[in-house]
């Protein structure tokens, strides 16, 4: 039972009260109370799987930023063999909502970066609540380019509300830190497998989000603007953010529809942040298919490949 519920979770919530009551009262008596718990649980996984039929745009996005969700770290240790983190983007220093380092999934290597968010509030000070500095995205493509020159796989983990906008992050390049590693991404001569874990928000999400695959978990976003800065700009109200998210069409079935992504990876009734090693079997297995396939391409044809997928998405009209 996740400590964190949403409104539209209610439902979940009243039948798991039901159930801990059940189980403190056989623990009290030494009654056996198996049967009925049961059932209670049963009742329990039909409610959420109701539930999370019918959820709307806004509430995928709250799923995705709910606090319990495994985020990129909890995702390392629980599918690679052995993981060392690497610090450092050499021109400035570390940024520590961004992660990367060298792992092994099961016999593969790879190179993996991933945004990181905090849990409590000085962790979330340490990672910057997930949102990467220059230096972040740095330290992101010295990695990649050091999986190009050893020719190891690239994994990179979205889960950002967006790049940080403080002043001391423009005097540095932010703009050009993203924009570099669009570049660069683009020409890599490896596999870089891109996979959405929670929020993909804007350049911040893009600066580690060009590859070979895009995946979606279930329950994530991914968008060039969050709900409630799109519904600042378009409404002049923040509080309209349920009303922009279903405009933005953000949701991995949106996207998959429309091209920008190539797949979905199926969480946990009721989400990942309910059974998180669930959760991250689903992710592995995605993960070893996808790097499989990948690796079986030529350099050459993964960068004619990649360009061309870029190159198709959207449409326009020439005059």
């Amino acid at each position: 039972m996740s400590k964190i519920t949403y409104d539209f979770e209610q439902p979940i919530t009243d039948v798991e009260v039901e159930i801990a009551l059940l189980e403190s009262k056989a623990m009290a008596t030494g009654t056996d109370l198996t049967s009925e718990i049961g059932k209670l649980k049963e009742k329990r996984d039909k409610v959420i799987r109701d539930v999370h039929s019918k959820l709307n745009r806004w509430q995928r996005v709250l799923l995705a930023r709910h606090p319990d969700r495994p985020y990129t770290l909890d995702y390392i240790e629980m599918i690679c063999d052995n993981f060392i983190e690497l610090h450092g983007d050499r021109q400035y220093g570390d940024d520590a909502a961004m992660v990367t380092g060298m792992a092994e999934i099961d016999g593969h290597n790879m190179m993996i970066i991933g945004h990181q968010k905090g849990r409590g509030t000085r962790d979330n000070i340490k990672r910057n609540f997930g949102m990467s500095n220059p230096e972040g995205y740095r330290k992101a493509l010295r990695v990649m380019k050091l999986g190009e020159k050893f020719k190891i796989p690239i994994l990179s983990l979205v889960d950002t509300p967006g790049a940080f906008p403080g002043l001391g992050a423009e005097e540095r390049g932010q703009a050009e830190a993203i924009a570099k590693n669009l570049l660069e991404m683009s020409k890599l001569k490896v596999p870089i497998l891109v996979i959405i874990i929670g929020e993909g928000a804007s350049g911040g999400a893009l600066g580690i989000g060009i590859g070979d695959r895009i995946l979606m978990m279930q329950n994530t976003w991914y968008s060039v603007i969050s709900p409630e800065g799109c519904a600042s700009i378009l409404y002049r109200d923040s509080s309209k953010a349920a009303e922009a998210a279903e405009a933005l069409k953000l949701t991995p079935d949106d996207l998959l529809e429309i091209g920008i992504i190539d797949g979905i990876i199926t969480e946990p009734n009721g989400g990942a942040h309910r059974d998180k090693e669930s959760a991250a079997d689903s992710l592995k297995e995605s993960i070893l298919t996808n790097i499989r396939e990948l690796q079986n391409l030529p350099s050459n044809i993964l960068i004619e490949n990649r360009v061309n997928k870029y190159s198709t998405m959207g449409a326009w009209i020439e005059n």
